[in-house]
């Protein structure tokens, strides 16, 4: 790590000192800082644009245009920053301006169906106006996240083309991206690694999906700013910018949903007086067990959450700096999915002092299946995060500083006679750290170098253990730049990442409990090891802007990961999973080369666009199951069930696919949208017999179409205004690409799914908004499917039916309320 954080300031040093200017006469200091003012116009009429907001992501400062569409910043720094404009309605204006110029903007914006204009955060380097970025990437906003009905932040982003979901019942779902997931995804909150036992299936993202203010989602290995871990591409969520100057506002939110009778309440304030703003939310969500026409009420599967988060500093001439906070609150039941052999009806454990185990399994009751009640076995997760977001501006360049500190407590709860008492109790602390450094332009070259990394600590503070005590090191130094030359963005950089982790030794006596490895009846559960993974990340490519309509886009990147603990050194078996998992210690980092081609074509009648991607892996890690001499599974015992043993090994992988979209929007008729999309991935094990050459879990083909309209104001009913209704159908095609050798996986049936929706905002005489409305129907006609990455498709066979597994949820109506508060 010294040798890291050396070069790294060997690097800043060298290129701060290559872009210094020659010394020149002296001359009076112009002043730090400047007042913009500016103007939001119509294009095509002139006319003011109120409302219109006007934001400088890299300095966090935003505004609202008035009546008259005028806006003023007065203490912005001086040097050049991208501003975003927006209204609805219109296409996104992204523009590059000098604050210190002196000159009035005026920001004139198209009315437009489409949005590609959008800033891209978590891009290359600073922010990137999308459409010249070459690396694939997506932003939902939070108007299309708060369209549709989910169940969490996960849920909510993955009907985006080529994203999907691994779940486990409502509550527990992780991204996927272009068929790969776990630690291949990074997670961030607000620009920050999130870390919270990623590797594992039935480990949600610990995040409130009403803290999002927009998802930025990132397909493949093009972003060098996280490093290893980044494979598959990244999904940075995003918290709303600070308001404006002098505002302090606020919004209470409401969801009832009626499938599983969920119900969220979510309120926010923040506001900024004098360059001191803030933000504080809070949320709270349970949900009773969900609902299918073939289960009915899902036994144990209702879930609590408790979230908060916020923050509180100030921005000024100089940057910015804030203390950030998250807490994350959940408790949810696992299902297991046992089954009355006779009746097909759910099992549950109670205890019974008559028995001889001290335990029986009866059927469960109404009132266990209506209730909010989370019954054993369980998890709770609690995911606390402090941390610093600083941005200091030194005269042309600048310096960000990231630093925050997270502590994720989660337990399992499988004993029935001791409810309260965690089976598995994993206690991991992490330490981020992150800082970048963005050089002056030279020669139209816009340049960026910084380094980071983490230190953490794991725990096993329970009674039962699946993976080691470990301690782990990990830092990274990069350099990206990026350049304009005429219709041609250039982009791309270098990573170096090492990466250290030691594993602690544990015996067990023969009650299970750690003891000496000396003591008598002494057996090695873990083996203490340390391995150091060190390598390259990079990326290259470029966007060529044709025409204001056609944008091309190609892009070469190599990815990196080491494996994770799991991987390594897992010997045991979650409550609520199927399996029994074996790692093995000496397994090599990943490496990927991925080849990204694109184009979109954007009229006033289509916008079509293709995204086609080849991704090579080596040293690719998967799970398996294994045979046994008489060629039968592989079995272990743990508390006298039985699991199928699973191993994790390595190979030659190579995916490919894309995603096509289709959007219909015939001018004049601008509020009618027919949009499509289509993704595929097709995932293969190299040099593999039949039963072995597909990579298990990998998403089926998907089209999507939805018919929409818009309308921003409804004849003559003065009260309603941005009315939206929608018609969607989902169709998932049958996947028969499984790794089907000892019954790892099992084929997936083709399903379609209908969802409706519709909203609209409810203004006040002087036009304001005092709530905002919106229902949403998912699976319109209560279709009984299973998602191929649903994990319950493996819990036990219902003998009633011949049916194997839990279903996914039936038809579910979403009623949401969002009223807006202003104090001022």
């Amino acid at each position: 790590m010294s040798r890291l954080l050396l070069a790294a300031a060997l690097l800043l040093a060298a290129t701060a000192q290559a872009q210094t200017p020659s010394p020149r006469r002296p001359r009076t200091a112009a002043p730090a800082t400047a007042a913009v003012v500016g103007r939001v116009l119509d294009a095509p009429t002139q006319q003011p644009l109120p409302g219109a907001v006007v934001v400088f992501p890299d300095l966090k400062q935003s505004t609202v245009a008035d009546a008259d569409g005028r806006f003023s910043f007065g203490n912005l720094p001086r040097g050049r920053f991208l501003v975003q404009v927006r209204s609805l309605g219109y296409g996104t204006l992204v523009r590059t301006v000098d604050t210190g110029s002196g000159q009035p903007l005026e920001l004139a914006l198209s009315p437009t169906a489409t949005e590609i204009g959008q800033i891209v955060i978590t891009g290359v380097s600073a922010s990137t106006e999308l459409r010249r970025s070459p690396v694939p990437t997506t932003v939902l906003d939070r108007a299309e996240l708060d369209q549709h009905a989910s169940s969490n932040i996960i849920d909510a982003i993955a009907r985006t083309p080529g994203v999907n979901q691994i779940t486990t019942g409502a509550a527990i779902s992780k991204p996927v991206i272009r068929g790969l997931s776990a630690n291949r995804v990074i997670t961030l909150n607000n620009g920050a690694k999130q870390e919270g036992q990623q590797w594992g299936d039935e480990h949600g993202i610990e995040l409130d999906e009403y803290s999002v203010d927009r998802a930025e989602i990132i397909k493949g290995p093009g972003s060098l700013l996280y490093g290893s871990d980044g494979m598959a591409g990244v999904v940075n969520f995003v918290a709303p910018d600070p308001v404006e100057e002098g505002k302090i506002i606020g919004s209470l939110m409401a969801n009832y949903q009626t499938n599983n009778r969920q119900q969220v309440y979510s309120l926010m304030t923040a506001g900024n007086r004098q360059g001191l703003n803030w933000m504080v939310r809070g949320t709270s969500k349970r949900a009773a067990p969900y609902r299918n026409r073939y289960d009915g009420p899902v036994y144990n599967s209702a879930f609590r959450e408790i979230d908060g988060s916020g923050y509180v500093g100030l921005n000024k001439s100089w940057g910015y700096s804030h203390l950030t906070f998250t807490s994350f609150n959940q408790v949810l039941g696992l299902i297991e999915g046992e089954r009355d052999e006779q009746t097909g009806e759910f099992l549950k454990l109670v205890p019974n002092t008559l028995s001889a185990s001290g335990i029986d399994e009866v059927p469960v009751t109404d009132r266990d299946l209506r209730g909010y009640d989370v019954y054993v076995p369980g998890q709770r997760v609690n995911h606390l995060r402090i941390g610093t977001d600083n941005n200091f501006i030194l005269g042309q360049s600048r310096l960000t500083l990231n630093v925050g500190w997270q502590q994720n407590l989660r337990r399992e709860f499988g004993e029935v006679l001791a409810p309260n008492e965690p089976s598995l109790y994993f206690q991991l602390r992490t330490l981020d750290y992150a800082a970048r450094y963005f050089l002056p332009e030279l020669r139209g070259w816009t340049t960026t170098v910084g380094l980071s990394g983490m230190r953490q600590e794991n725990q096993n503070l329970g009674e039962e253990f699946l993976i080691p005590a470990y301690r782990l090191f990990d830092g990274g130094v990069f350099g990206v730049t990026k350049r304009t030359l005429g219709k041609l963005d250039l982009s791309g950089g270098l990573r170096y990442d090492e990466r250290h982790i030691t594993s602690d030794a544990l015996w067990l006596n023969a009650s299970g409990q750690p003891t000496t490895p000396d003591a008598p009846a002494a057996e090695a559960k873990f083996l203490a090891f340390e391995n150091t993974y060190r390598n390259w990340s990079g990326s290259a490519g470029g966007a060529f802007n044709a025409s204001e309509q056609l944008v091309l886009k190609a892009n070469l990147s190599r990815g990196f990961r080491a494996p994770n603990i799991a991987e390594l050194a897992s010997n045991g078996v979650h409550e609520g999973t199927t399996r029994y998992e074996i790692g093995d210690p000496n397994l090599q980092a990943e490496t990927s080369r991925q080849a990204d081609l694109g184009f979109s074509i954007n009229t006033d009648h289509v916008t079509f666009s293709v995204d086609a991607f080849d991704n090579r892996i080596r040293n690719f890690i998967f799970p398996r199951r294994i045979g046994n001499a008489a060629g039968q599974d592989s079995v272990l015992t743990q508390d006298g069930e039985e699991f199928r043993v699973f191993v994790y090994g390595q190979g030659k992988a190579n995916l490919y696919g894309g995603e096509v979209s289709i959007d219909l929007h015939p001018h004049p008729l601008d509020w009618l949208h027919f949009e499509n999309t289509f993704s595929m991935v097709r995932a293969r094990r190299l040099g593999q017999a039949e039963g072995e050459r597909w990579l298990p879990f990998t998403p089926a083909d998907r089209l999507q179409s939805e018919l929409r309209v818009n309308f921003r104001k409804v004849g003559a009913i003065s009260r309603v205004a941005n009315v939206y209704a929608r018609a969607g159908v989902e169709h998932n095609f049958a996947q028969n690409r499984i790794f089907s050798a000892f019954e790892t996986e099992i084929a997936t049936p083709s399903y379609t799914l209908v969802n409706l929706g519709a909203g609209t905002d409810v203004t006040n005489g002087k036009g304001r908004t005092v709530a905002t409305l919106m229902i949403g129907v998912n699976n319109l006609f209560d279709v009984a499917y299973q998602h191929h990455l649903s994990r319950l498709k493996y819990t036990a066979v219902n003998n009633a039916t011949g049916r194997t597994g839990v279903f996914n949820m039936g038809r579910n109506v979403s009623f949401r309320l969002l009223v807006p508060l202003q104090f001022n």
